[in-house]
């Protein structure tokens, strides 16, 4: 669950291109296919590629650069694993304003890669495109419209390696834990959706951690990207939000700031496989802040299906 309630997933939506850098260092590489509208394509295959000794890309083109419509091309295809639609991939990544040739950010001097699943409906199509079927090691090169430029000609410019990918659990599993009394009561669907009985009292006023499925895969550190699915409510019953009703699960960066200090605090430990359920404090969710469809003040309850953890 995000800080801001899933808006990480617009910034990962707009970078999901992602295919990792192998050329070799302060050397530009060979154009490989391009996708989008033959105008767009053509503008990318101008943009110059190159490396320095640190894998750190750096674009050469003229300004302003603008294309019409999302265009990729994979700069290189690299020599890993071939990534599959459904995988989790990870990122390194620079932004450019290609209207000056102005950095816009970067995750090398973040120093936190990003991981997006690669799902339709979460992924833009071009970019989807271009990552599947690439190979680990891949750089891809990605141009969309920046939407926020009045002029009607920006456009950001995209250098991305595919550092890894993994392919994440469909559902939490592992081992069953018996149901613990005066805790929400967790029932799931035929493909592992939750819902919850609420019990009628007051809510807790700690953060309650209870794994209803240990897993056996490798523990969550705080820091990691994380793929999950998830279910949210208050504690009258109300459902807020759902990954399952969006049928696809979700990537989160498992950190403070990022996400509510109940779900870090309550997933860093868990071993990936595990469904865990979290109630939230308002202390530890979001205080006094209304979000959405969540009151000030509230107290959480999650069922989240650990899936996957780069």
């Amino acid at each position: 669950m995000k800080k801001t309630w899933l808006t990480a997933a617009v910034l990962g939506a707009v970078l999901m291109l992602g295919v990792s850098a192998c050329s070799s260092a302060g050397t530009a590489t060979s154009p490989g296919p391009s996708l989008g509208a033959a105008g767009d394509a053509a503008v990318l295959a101008s943009v110059g590629w190159s490396e320095d000794d640190a894998g750190i890309p750096t674009l050469e083109f003229d300004t302003p650069l603008v294309v019409s419509a999302p265009a990729a091309r994979r700069v290189n295809e690299g020599d890993g694993a071939v990534v599959e639609a459904g995988q989790t991939v990870t990122l390194d990544y620079t932004i450019t304003n290609a209207a000056d040739g102005t950095a816009a950010y970067s995750t090398y001097d973040a120093g936190q890669p990003e991981s997006i699943p690669l799902v339709d409906g979460t992924v833009e199509p071009v970019l989807l495109d271009a990552i599947v079927g690439s190979k680990v090691g891949a750089d891809i090169l990605y141009a969309a419209v920046d939407t926020s430029d009045t002029t009607g000609n920006g456009t950001i410019l995209v250098a991305a390696t595919i550092t890894a990918a993994i392919t994440p659990l469909a559902r939490a599993e592992g081992t069953a834990v018996a149901p613990v009394a005066g805790l929400p009561k967790v029932t799931l669907a035929d493909n592992g959706a939750p819902s919850v009985s609420i019990p009628a009292s007051d809510p807790p006023t700690k953060l309650v951690v209870q794994p209803l499925i240990v897993g056996a895969g490798p523990v969550v550190a705080e820091g990691q990207s994380v793929t999950v699915h998830y279910t949210g409510w208050l504690w009258d019953g109300t459902q807020f939000d759902s990954s399952w009703d969006g049928g696809a699960p979700l990537t989160f960066s498992l950190a403070q700031g990022a996400l509510i200090d109940g779900w870090v605090q309550g997933l860093a430990g868990q071993p990936v496989g595990s469904q865990v359920l979290l109630v939230v404090p308002p202390a530890l969710g979001y205080g006094d802040n209304a979000q959405g469809a969540i009151p000030a003040g509230s107290t959480l309850v999650f069922v989240v299906d650990i899936l996957a953890a780069t």
